[in-house]
């Protein structure tokens, strides 16, 4: 496999720089490193963004994540190894990511479990980590960006 071109954040001048400082945000949210992470693979993995999982799944055990949770993730429900505030921000992540596929995309009932949770802060920390790993998984998946190619 071969990318199409670089991805277009490095590619437009001055692009790149308002994602790490959104990335820098994100992470001063006062969210759980790990839960942060995992939001990002979960989302990653709905994208289909072998990129994004790749580097995903890598500063995820970089934060302390578990093989036996990073390779569960994808089945979070049917698993013990997450905590519910975990289970409540990846449920966020999953129907943030899947707006198409109902009409009331983030019903009040996930919206209200991850509001249990996590304080009006936190879940802009972890909405603006759904969105911003949205945008990478886009500008990967569609030039092609090889899964490794980062570092």
């Amino acid at each position: 496999m071969q990318s199409r071109m670089q991805n277009p954040a490095f590619i437009l001048p001055g692009a790149m720089q308002p994602i790490q400082e959104l990335f820098k945000a994100v992470h001063a949210g006062g969210v759980d490193g790990q839960t942060l992470e995992l939001v990002h693979l979960r989302v990653s993995q709905i994208n289909g963004c072998s990129s994004c999982v790749d580097a995903g799944t890598k500063s995820a055990r970089k934060a302390g994540v578990s093989d036996e949770r990073l390779a569960t993730v994808v089945a979070w429900r049917e698993t013990p190894y997450f905590t519910e505030e975990e289970r409540a921000a990846l449920a966020l992540a999953e129907a943030a990511t899947r707006l198409a596929d109902r009409a009331d995309a983030v019903s009040d009932e996930v919206w209200d479990r991850a509001a249990t949770y996590f304080e009006e802060k936190q879940l802009a920390a972890i909405v603006l980590m759904i969105g911003v790993t949205n945008l990478f998984n886009r500008l990967n998946a569609t030039t092609r960006q090889i899964a490794g190619a980062w570092g």
